[in-house]
């Protein structure tokens, strides 16, 4: 005997499918619009990820490494002396090719040398920022760890110089 394909009703199908990719669709659109309500529209994105910066000024600072990515090659600083701008700490600064981010610690003092670049955003982005975010800017910074050495800020600590107890100990 042979065995009989069920019977599908294709107008019932076609529906169904339809519904399926209409509400993909729709939870397209949502997700994109829920992205754009919570974050910056993908113009603005563009914009900022395609900066056209401009080397401001290098700059000595001394602080020490509150965290290092090897993996990114970035890192977040703490600085003593604050940057033009008034800020006292560096997330994300990207590490010079010539620094080995393996070779830096945390928590030791550090003089480190500052490259700091300036892109000006568009009167549409500064628009934007003004009104929807209440964030008045204009320009956006970049910061490159150009160089890190460390500090000895044990002044009182010579390894060279021989306790007195061990002079004595000598003799």
């Amino acid at each position: 005997m042979l065995s009989r394909s069920p019977k599908i009703n294709l107008k019932k199908f076609l529906i169904k499918s339809t519904r399926i990719h209409n509400g993909q669709e729709m939870a397209r659109k949502a997700a994109k619009a829920k992205s754009e309500e919570n974050g910056l529209p993908e113009w603005a994105d563009n914009e900022l990820k395609n900066a056209n910066f401009q080397i401001l000024d290098t700059i000595s600072r001394t602080g020490y490494f509150l965290d290092i990515n090897e993996q990114t090659k970035k890192a977040d600083i703490q600085l003593y002396e604050s940057l033009p701008d008034g800020r006292t700490i560096i997330e994300e600064i990207d590490l010079a090719d010539d620094l080995k981010a393996s070779e830096l610690m945390k928590g030791f003092v550090y003089e480190y040398k500052i490259k700091i670049s300036i892109a000006k955003l568009s009167d549409q982005l500064c628009e934007l920022l003004k009104t929807k975010y209440q964030i008045d800017m204009d320009e956006i910074f970049k910061f490159d760890l150009e160089s890190a050495q460390m500090m000895d800020v044990e002044s009182d600590f010579d390894p060279n110089k021989k306790d007195k107890d061990e002079d004595e100990d000598e003799q």
